[in-house]
């Protein structure tokens, strides 16, 4: 039914836009979602009577509560997409049919960044707004001001507005990204999260050094006494004026050279230093604008011409398998080697062995690949050769590539699992895991050194840890007294870390950071939960039946018993739960996401706790709040976009207080 599949792709959009603007972690390229919202939007312009307020058809996102709100006088549309020159030639038709043949044409580059407005009083630059829904945007003026690009004194004392888009360059993208490599600090995936994370910046002086730019596109010419009479003309005016615009602006007398922009800029677009993901292609004569108007969410005289993400062949030389904490295989492909999107690929994950059956996939292969969201390599499709058919069908392997002992599968499950509790690379992964931030957090062992540890026989399981002397790890290669020192006493110090902490640590089938922290604020010690009944975990929040089985399953396994026993006797005691101070936050759910000034963000978690609400790390339509310190990321986005209300730290102090 058609009423059923809007609501799948509601469903299928917004998860998609959970994977990206949360996990900063894309399941779908750009065009993959293009294509299901515009199949939503057909379908809603089919059967109006189905359009809902809350379809992402009918919006752009919601303001966020962290900053100053300004509502624009012109509100900021959206763009229609288009993904083959004959649609392209489409939309053009039907302009010409009305406005005469050889109606011109603006070709623009679209800029992979974030809008922004700017309002000149008398030649000075007086504000700057976010998007925002495109009804009420963000006031930003004091970071836009750090930005070189955005003239503070114009060359005339006008009185408009401009819009165009706030970006990083790819060589300063990745710079930021080396020293937070450096420093231990987050990450990001692209350039775009990067222009939007330094934007929103708190403090501005973050913001002046990462070097910000914008491009300049749209001219709102209300106040001027001769306004231009063509888009083309605005931009040259804008560039006169002392604005940046792009130097790769094209006016176009029909189509066609429209066209033939377009097919330049899908193989130029990877040598400039800024992202782009497609051509805006806009009529030039203003007065034709004013006339044709707007849909819902977008001018009827503009379209945005998306570039396909970037393919290429090459060749499965093998496929591999890693071995995980829980003792999942998880198979990759071995690729020969190849240039695709400005960086070299030659491994791909494959996810599980479903997958490999569902490409029919063999070694030997040519595969086309890409890149999901120029970000994740991924194998799309096996290229139908002659010798396909004459290479084995590819099996799943029997035994564990590391112990070689049966692989199995588990009831409901896809993957393969090695059971072998000394499994040498499912102990490590267990050891590794163990030492991570976001459990036991054991500074400065790494994976070398873990290894380094396990070959010689110091460490086979995580009490093993806690028996290590500072001579131990001076054993280890390039391991001098200072750093011996300073992981013995990191191991030393995580002996007192919170009970949830060394839940998650334990690697106990389906118990996340999330399901940690609930067993360890309702049993409030590690004693009570080993001891805990069946009966007793099935009444906890979120646990369900299955959950309930493993985690008894788990404490009462002989050889965990034994560990627990001996990392207790080692001097393993971690800090009870917290108990409420109060009710306040209770029902409430925050996310946290930034830098905080004045805590940590798990000492924030603790607060929240503390006072009867809950934390988790995905944003929601339930969530209540997002604690957005510096450096928010796509967290902060995503909670915009769902109308999530955005908390700065003084505003959680405030409401702590009260």
């Amino acid at each position: 039914m058609v009423t059923d599949r809007i609501k799948f792709l509601r469903d299928e959009i917004n998860k998609h836009n959970y994977n990206y603007y949360v996990n900063d972690n894309p399941s779908i390229s750009d065009y993959e979602y293009d294509k299901l919202f515009a199949e939503l939007k057909e379908l809603e312009s089919e059967h109006p009577e189905l359009i809902t307020a809350d379809s992402p058809t009918q919006r752009v996102g919601k303001i966020s509560e962290g900053f100053s709100q300004y509502t624009h006088k012109h509100r900021l549309y959206s763009l229609d997409n288009t993904y083959n020159y004959e649609d392209l030639r489409k939309w053009y038709e039907k302009i010409t049919d009305e406005y005469g043949e050889n109606t011109e044409l603006v070709c623009e580059l679209k800029i992979d960044g974030l809008a922004i407005s700017l309002i000149y009083e008398n030649g000075y630059f007086t504000k700057g707004v976010t998007r925002g829904d495109g009804v009420t945007g963000e006031e930003i003026t004091p970071n836009l001001k750090t930005i070189k690009a955005i003239p503070l004194k114009l060359f005339e004392n006008v009185n408009l507005e401009v819009r165009g888009e706030i970006y990083m360059p790819k060589s300063s993208f990745e710079k930021l990204n080396e020293e937070n490599l450096k420093n231990g600090e987050k990450l990001f995936a692209n350039p775009r999260n990067a222009a939007s994370g330094s934007i929103r910046q708190l403090d501005s002086s973050i913001t002046a050094k990462r070097d910000l730019s914008m491009f300049t596109y749209t001219l709102m010419p209300d106040d001027l006494p001769n306004p231009p009479s063509t888009h083309y003309e605005s931009l040259m005016y804008m560039k006169k004026l002392g604005f940046k615009t792009n130097p790769n602006i094209k006016l176009c007398k029909n189509v066609e050279e429209a066209i033939d922009y377009c097919e330049k800029w899908a193989l130029k677009r990877f040598d400039l230093d800024y992202a782009t993901d497609g051509v805006v292609i806009k009529v030039n004569k203003i007065s034709i604008q004013e006339d044709m108007g707007y849909t819902a969410r977008a001018p009827k005289w503009a379209t945005a011409f998306k570039f396909p993400p970037e393919e290429i062949t090459t060749k499965v030389r093998d496929i591999q398998f890693g071995v995980g904490k829980t003792g999942a295989i998880t198979p990759v492909a071995i690729l020969r080697p190849v240039q695709l999107a400005g960086t070299t690929v030659s491994r791909a994950s494959l996810h599980n062995f479903d997958e490999i059956k569902r490409l029919d996939l063999r070694i030997g292969d040519k595969v086309l690949i890409k890149k999901a969201a120029e970000i994740i390599p991924k194998v799309i499709k096996v290229i139908d050769t002659p010798q396909h058919d004459s290479r084995p069908v590819y099996t799943p392997p029997e035994r564990c590539p590391s112990c070689r002992h049966n692989l199995v599968t588990l009831d409901g499950e896809v993957n393969l699992y090695c059971i072998n509790p000394d499994c040498p690379e499912m102990v490590k992964s267990k050891i590794a895991f163990w030492v991570s931030k976001d459990a036991m957090d054991i500074d400065s062992l790494g994976p070398a050194m873990i290894e380094q540890l396990y070959s010689k026989g110091l460490v086979k399981s995580p009490a093993d840890l806690y028996k290590l002397t500072i001579e131990d790890l001076m054993t280890l290669d390039s391991v001098k007294d200072k750093l011996a020192s300073n992981i013995y006493n990191a191991i030393q110090k995580s002996k007192q870390q919170p009970l949830k902490r060394l839940i998650t640590a334990l690697t106990i089938k389906n118990i996340g950071k999330e399901t940690a922290d609930i067993l360890a604020g309702t049993f409030g010690s590690l004693e009570k939960l080993r001891n805990a009944t069946e009966e007793e975990l099935q009444t906890v929040n979120k646990i369900g039946l299955l959950t309930a089985l493993e985690i008894h399953k788990f404490f009462n396994d002989p050889r965990n018993v034994k560990m627990l026993d001996e990392l207790i006797e080692l001097g393993v005691n971690p800090a009870p739960a917290l108990q409420p101070k109060s009710d306040i936050l209770k029902g409430k759910t925050f996310v946290l996401t930034g830098t905080l000034k004045n805590m940590t963000r798990s000492e924030a978690g603790d607060i929240i706790k503390s006072h009867g609400g809950q934390t988790s790390s995905k944003v929601s339509q339930k969530t209540n709040f997002v604690l957005a310190g510096e450096n928010p990321g796509s967290k902060f986005d995503k909670a915009q976009s769902l109308g999530v209300t955005i908390l700065t730290e003084d505003d959680f102090l405030e409401m702590i207080k009260e």
